[in-house]
């Protein structure tokens, strides 16, 4: 998939590369502690973490970064959802600093993983997160996202309390 810019902002959604790899992983840790997201159970403690675009040049997996003036300002991407059914993927490791906040990266960015999540076959989009996230949570809503009770499939991040389901 080639690059999107995204305008009136000069912002540039990609694929990672392992250039990407130190910057992905300082925004994510950045990021989490900012929501109380740093404790075990949260995805800050994933292995993959710091090798995000090895782990996603993994079959039917796909991350993406955007740019703002040639600086990683956020990512997110999906993959196949661990002990899930074959046609659900998990919207994985959303995060953007605050300056890609609030100007439509949040937006562009779901798209492009959707997309990405319906060109390699799902059929629905998983995602979990935490209470306190709300601008996250009601990107969801908007992007079509409903509510689940329960967690699915086995991501080991047992300290989300919040779970999202969408048909793509």
């Amino acid at each position: 998939m080639p690059p999107i810019p995204i305008h009136p902002i000069e912002l540039l959604i990609r694929p990672i590369e392992p250039r990407d790899d130190a910057a992905v992983a300082a925004i994510i840790r950045a990021v989490m502690p900012e929501f109380g997201a740093d404790g075990p159970g949260f995805a800050i403690h994933d292995a993959e973490v710091d090798a995000m675009s090895a782990a996603y040049a993994q079959p039917h997996c796909s991350y993406f970064v955007v740019e703002r003036d040639g600086r990683v300002i956020g990512g997110g991407g999906i993959a196949p959802l661990v002990n899930g059914e074959a046609d659900v993927c998990e919207l994985r490791k959303m995060y953007f600093l605050p300056e890609a906040r609030g100007i439509g990266a949040g937006a562009a960015m779901m798209q492009r993983c959707l997309d990405a999540a319906r060109t390699h076959g799902f059929r629905r989009c998983y995602l979990e997160t935490l209470t306190g996230m709300d601008a996250a949570q009601a990107l969801y809503a908007k992007s079509g996202f409903t509510p689940l009770c329960a967690p699915m499939g086995g991501t080991g991040h047992f300290s989300c309390d919040r779970f999202f389901i969408r048909e793509l």
